[in-house]
């Protein structure tokens, strides 16, 4: 899975990767009941698990413990929330092997401009990178 947004050009661009057994949230905007303005596009196969606000909030009174795994759940998803998207200030050759060393079963998986569009290089520089790496 992939976060996306449009930028003010009204480019689509890639925010972040979701790996898989990964929980992801848009927090703020889920507590306070809005929209995102970001969405979620499935880059592979995958099996999504979507709820409701109240059927969250039902697993509170089913489960016993479940404030403390939300709790930890909801720090998790605000730690990669902070971590989105790679360091600008590398040059892209180190983006793109953070990239691999952070989604290593991603870079072979899905289409080379959203990885182009996730490190902030045109897809003419994502192949050079690639080419000059292996």
């Amino acid at each position: 899975m992939r976060g996306c947004y449009y930028n003010n050009k009204g480019e689509e661009i890639t925010r972040c990767f979701i790996s898989e057994n990964s929980i992801v949230v848009d927090y703020v905007n889920f507590e306070a009941n809005t929209s995102s303005t970001e969405y979620l596009q499935a880059s592979t196969d995958c099996k999504l698990i979507v709820f409701s606000k109240p059927n969250w909030e039902e697993l509170s009174h089913t489960i016993v413990g479940w404030d403390n795994i939300k709790n930890k759940m909801v720090q998790i998803c605000m730690f990669q929330k902070s971590r989105k998207g790679p360091v600008i200030s590398q040059d892209a050759t180190t983006r793109y092997l953070d990239f691999i060393e952070n989604f290593p079963t991603l870079s072979n998986r899905i289409p080379l401009a959203y990885i182009a569009s996730y490190l902030g290089v045109t897809q003419q520089s994502m192949s050079r990178i690639r080419k000059n790496i292996r």
